[in-house]
């Protein structure tokens, strides 16, 4: 008889499952109704900046606010800027960062606990406040304005990406490399072939978090190059945002449509690589 009370007492088994599934459910919708109203809004012909909005009439939806965007400031050039500035700087940031990173956390020299503090300094330093004695450096000094090396040379180093492959590295056991070394491989070798594999996931969160960064800078590339035909597309949508939606008859939805043109790329490449977000098996290549 006790048995059976407490099995009557207790839950069904999909209940704790339902109750899980609702929140996350809940906390899903709250998490994309803005990227959802942010589209919404960029497609209505009319502007309606209410929330009745979320539900448009048909008949308001329109590609027009994009079409004017891309008449103001040529969506395509804009676009092909982004991709070589933030490009250039993830391939700096994860090439500079992998060889900083195994140097710290692999190779035994002196003063390498010195050099990973001075690492962890850099990044309570803002980058505003650097900002003016970069400039003065790589304009007056380098002549790099109006190029793209002069707006990827400023964020080529990242102290978060050397630091996350430090720590990385370190969880890596030491045997695989020592193994490699006494089969005769280099250095270089031991970090190409044994050790960048093994920090896949590391290489990916160093990718999405540093494209993110120059994706969205506008700042420092208006500082470098005022001509428009080098301009990326966050700084190409501030000047507009800026100066061009408000003679628009429809600015409200001119500037969502900048803002979803701006934030689709990086919520593709998380989506393309959030998926491979997984650990390693650091442990599957040492015996015993």
């Amino acid at each position: 008889m006790t048995t059976v009370a407490i099995t009557r007492g207790r839950r069904p088994w999909w209940a704790g499952r339902a109750a899980r599934l609702a929140v996350l459910t809940i906390g899903a919708v709250v998490f994309l109704f803005p990227f959802y109203y942010m589209l919404v809004g960029s497609l209505q012909a009319e502007p309606r900046s209410d929330l009745g909005g979320a539900a448009p009439d048909p008949g308001n939806l329109t590609t027009a606010n994009y079409s004017g965007i891309n008449a103001a400031i040529s969506l395509g050039t804009t676009l092909l800027n982004s991709v070589i500035f933030a490009g250039g700087v993830v391939l700096c940031t994860v090439v500079f960062g992998l060889l900083a990173g195994y140097a710290l956390a692999v190779l035994d020299w002196r003063g390498r606990d010195s050099v990973f503090a001075i690492v962890l300094l850099v990044q309570i330093v803002p980058f505003q406040l650097l900002m003016i004695p970069l400039y003065i450096l790589i304009v007056r000094s380098y002549g790099l304005s109006d190029s793209y090396l002069g707006m990827i040379l400023p964020f080529a180093i990242s102290p978060v990406a050397v630091f996350v492959f430090r720590q990385f590295f370190r969880t890596v056991p030491r045997e695989l490399f020592d193994a490699a070394r006494i089969d005769g491989a280099s250095e270089l070798s031991v970090l190409r072939f044994v050790a960048t594999p093994l920090v896949r996931p590391a290489l990916l969160t160093v990718v999405l978090l540093t494209f993110i960064g120059p994706w969205n800078e506008f700042l420092w590339p208006f500082l470098i190059t005022k001509q428009q035909d080098m301009q990326p597309l966050a700084v190409a949508l501030a000047n507009y945002m800026s100066n061009l939606a408000g003679r628009e008859a429809n600015p409200y939805g001119g500037i969502l449509a900048g803002a979803c043109v701006l934030a689709a790329p990086p919520v593709v490449l998380f989506a393309l690589f959030q998926s491979r977000f997984t650990a390693a098996e650091l442990g599957s290549g040492v015996k015993g």
